[in-house]
């Protein structure tokens, strides 16, 4: 609890004490009027001066409709009229409200900060046989850093020296530690739990995986839903319209109808009722609590507009490799002409791909079995959607598919029709045999298809860049709707614009995609989401929402924490308004009172913003 809260509860106590006392010496003595202003205007006072003193602020800066000021009418009107007692009840009864509602976003806040606690706060240097600590941003790219068990990982880098587990579940959500050994990549924001590393770092702080997830985090308030900015605009002009209609029902009444003081109490209570402090507060609320419960999720959301979108999604359409297939390649098979050895066709194979760390390309080092002299290698071009041309030894050397083998001008036998991706080689034009790459489908992809049908999305489709076999292959294993296969990156941008065209009113598309490669494609559609994006710069770039783990399972998760979002946010405006309405008309037709009123306005606030921690709770059990 802060100082603030505990102030404020302090002085709810006071003010409920003396109004308490006040109350009971006004039943029990038959006391002068003066003395009972005086005697209610100190629990009063003590627990409405800030909003007294807002509210003249708002006067003065000409920012006039506000809930302080609707109060202070309110309040300060039922004093004038004697109702000496219901007017200091309203300004405890909202104060308490206040009170709730920041607890409420407070735990939010704190449920964000567990998350920003990835942050480290020191690097580790070995200087002269000493550990000195140092800050995470004055450590260069290149330096050896040690980390040692218990630590956080301050930057991104590759361990030098050492073997050891990692705590990654402040990135990804999973409980499940990470094994690393020498060469192995790390990032930023995990904890070491066993092991002594030492790492060499590949980034400053400011472009480490950890300091662009804080900056994500700390801006989705940014990026506001049409719901939340609805909410926004709501409230600024239906407070002014509800300030003038209480100033009609307690002018214009009267001048036909007489007795003055009943038509301002109803217009004093059409104030208090008309406040729409429950909206204004429990609809950011919700969505901030959203974001929070996601990020425990694994989930990065780049803004509540993102939730909004994603809780409508209708059209799922995913790469494959890396998304859905795991995008470990091997080699299942080497087919030379009759004349070429096959450990001949996977050295050329090898030597073209040694300036590259696709996958693809890693499988085929690691088939050769030796580390490929680059000195051989000259001239190294890769062709988008083809595959790679280069001088090797010399000799021009094309490795890709048949449309490249064709614009070569190699002569190769028909592909068949066969799962995986069947790379061809030529050399100075004239084909040597071809080498098939196959991959293996992710753990989670069938079920994480299932999930989504479950939801109701009514189509997922698969977009790639391999073979028609190999992604026949795949689709009819997940239960995909459909597929496009031998796609280029702009053609997949195509297939998704014709998605967009064909999709209902009121849905929207989400592309999920490694965040490297399908960087256009993740732009253009209505939510991109990036997957597998541990350390990947442009997966966070490029997306709206970052699963930060290579789990498609979680796809489903986060339609669900959208969706329950979205149900919490109507929830509260129906009940509010909802509310609000019938009591406003009561208040006007003379049938409602101050305690009635007391209920519409802080009843209900209190009301949606418990509504709306039920957000906080997503994350934690899935």
């Amino acid at each position: 609890m802060t100082k603030k809260q505990k102030k404020m509860r302090l002085r709810i106590f006071i003010s409920a004490l003396l109004l308490a006392g006040m109350m009971a010496a006004d039943r029990l003595f038959l006391l002068p009027a003066g003395v009972r202003l005086a005697g209610y205007l100190i629990p009063y006072f003590v627990i409405g001066y800030d909003i007294l003193r807002k509210a003249v602020l708002g006067i003065r800066n000409r920012q006039v409709f506000d809930e302080n000021f609707l109060m202070a009418v309110a309040t300060v009107g039922a004093l004038a009229l004697g109702e000496y007692s219901e007017g200091v009840f309203v300004m405890l009864f909202y104060q308490v409200g206040e009170l709730f509602q920041s607890y409420a976003v407070g735990k939010s806040r704190q449920s964000i900060a567990a998350l920003m606690d990835i942050r480290p706060d020191y690097a580790n240097l070995e200087q002269d046989g000493q550990v000195v600590q140092v800050d995470p941003e004055e450590i260069a790219p290149g330096t050896l850093i040690l980390v040692r068990p218990g630590e956080k990982i301050p930057l991104d880098g590759v361990v030098e020296e050492g073997s050891g587990s990692l705590d990654t579940s402040a990135l990804t959500g999973e409980s499940l530690p990470r094994s690393v050994t020498v060469g192995e990549s790390v990032i930023s924001g995990c904890i070491d739990l066993d092991g002594v590393l030492r790492i060499r770092t590949t980034k400053e702080f400011g472009e480490s995986t950890v300091s662009k997830i804080l900056d994500l985090v700390e801006n989705s308030s940014m990026k506001k839903a049409r719901t939340e900015n609805f909410i926004t605009h709501f409230a600024r002009y239906y407070t002014p319209i509800v300030c003038y209609c209480a100033l009609a029902l307690a002018l214009i009444p009267p001048l036909f109808l007489g007795n003055w003081g009943d038509w301002v109490q109803r217009a004093l209570i059409f104030l208090v009722v008309s406040c729409p402090c429950a909206l204004v507060i429990s609809i950011p609320l919700t969505f901030f609590g959203g974001i929070g419960g996601a990020s425990r999720a694994g989930i990065l959301v780049k803004g509540s507009n993102y939730l909004e979108a994603l809780s409508k999604a209708d059209t799922v359409v995913f790469d494959k490799t890396g998304t859905l297939t795991k995008g470990s390649f091997q080699v299942a098979q080497i087919a030379p002409v009759p004349r070429v050895e096959e450990s001949q066709l996977l050295e050329w194979a090898a030597l073209a791909e040694s300036f590259s760390n696709h996958p693809i390309s890693k499988s085929l080092k690691a088939a050769w079995g030796k580390q490929p002299d680059q000195s051989r290698v000259s001239q190294v071009e890769e062709l988008a959607g083809l595959g790679v041309t280069a001088q090797v030894d010399g000799r021009s050397l094309a490795l890709g598919n048949l449309r490249l083998m064709e614009k070569v001008g190699a002569q190769c036998p028909p592909e068949r029709q066969e799962p995986g991706s069947r790379i061809h080689l030529a050399l100075d034009g004239v084909y040597q045999g071809s080498i098939l790459i196959a991959d293996t489908l992710k753990p989670t992809a069938v079920a994480a298809i299932s999930a989504l049908k479950k939801l109701g999305v009514r189509q997922t489709v698969m977009l790639t860049g391999d073979s028609p076999a190999a992604a026949a292959a795949v689709a009819g294993e997940l239960g995909l709707d459909s597929y496009h296969a031998q796609l280029l990156p702009a053609q997949k941008v195509e297939r998704v614009e014709e998605l967009l065209a064909q999709k209902p009113a009121g849905k929207t598309l989400a592309f999920v995609g490694d965040g490297i490669n399908d960087a256009p494609v993740l732009s253009r559609a209505d939510v991109g989401i990036a997957m597998g994006a541990l350390g990947s710069d442009a997966a966070i770039e490029a997306a709206d929402v970052v699963l930060m783990d290579d789990d498609p399972a979680k796809i489903a998760l986060a339609i669900r924490i959208c969706r329950k979002c979205m149900v919490i946010v109507w929830e509260n405006i129906i009940f509010a308004l909802g509310v609000k309405g019938v009591v406003l008309a009561a208040a006007a037709l003379g049938l409602s009172n101050m305690w009635l009123a007391i209920f519409a306005d802080v009843g209900v606030m209190v009301l949606a913003v418990l509504n709306s921690t039920r957000m906080l709770r997503v994350g934690k059990n899935r």
